[in-house]
């Protein structure tokens, strides 16, 4: 019996969910050292994640990069109120912007709020992320019906999923 068929899956799954609860590894091969923890090899780890993936037990798999140590001190979401049917083709084009980094729709909450299309951007000063924010207007063109920047006021810590001490 092979150390992949050992491990029920739901128990590897609650296994790689410990292992990952505080990020991947800062090593090398970061799925081989959470292999090494959960007792599987680490292709069977990052095919379980991505089955978790693909049914939302897990929201992504990302680096989430600290842009304060980077040098980035203004911290811009541009908010952008476009017609529903160019969100999907308009959203791709701005995720692609190398200033973009993360880019996502969202449902629109009227009548207060008519933005559905999201894109943080971070840079050195306020005016700095205006000038981005430009280049995002002009890039939505005439789909574009209104839009945002709102500025962070506080550093949010960034964690990711905490178990409960076995509870599930």
């Amino acid at each position: 019996m092979s150390p992949e068929t050992k491990i029920a899956a739901d128990e590897l799954e609650r296994r790689i969910i410990e292992a990952t609860e505080a990020g991947l590894p800062l090593v090398v091969e970061p799925y081989a050292e959470v292999a090494r923890q959960v007792g599987t090899s680490p292709e069977i780890v990052m095919t379980t994640m991505q089955r978790m993936l693909e049914r939302g037990a897990i929201r992504r798999i990302a680096a989430v990069p600290d842009h304060y140590r980077l040098g980035f001190r203004a911290n811009g979401m541009t908010v952008w109120d476009v017609d529903d049917g160019d969100v999907d083709r308009l959203g791709a084009l701005v995720g692609q912007l190398d200033f973009v980094t993360h880019c996502y729709r969202r449902p629109r909450h009227l009548p207060g709020w008519s933005y559905n299309l999201f894109a943080m951007v971070h840079a050195e000063t306020r005016e700095e992320v205006m000038k981005k924010s430009a280049e995002i207007r002009k890039l939505l063109g005439r789909s574009l019906r209104g839009g945002d920047v709102l500025f962070s006021k506080r550093i949010l810590k960034k964690t990711g999923f905490r178990s409960r001490g076995g509870t599930r």
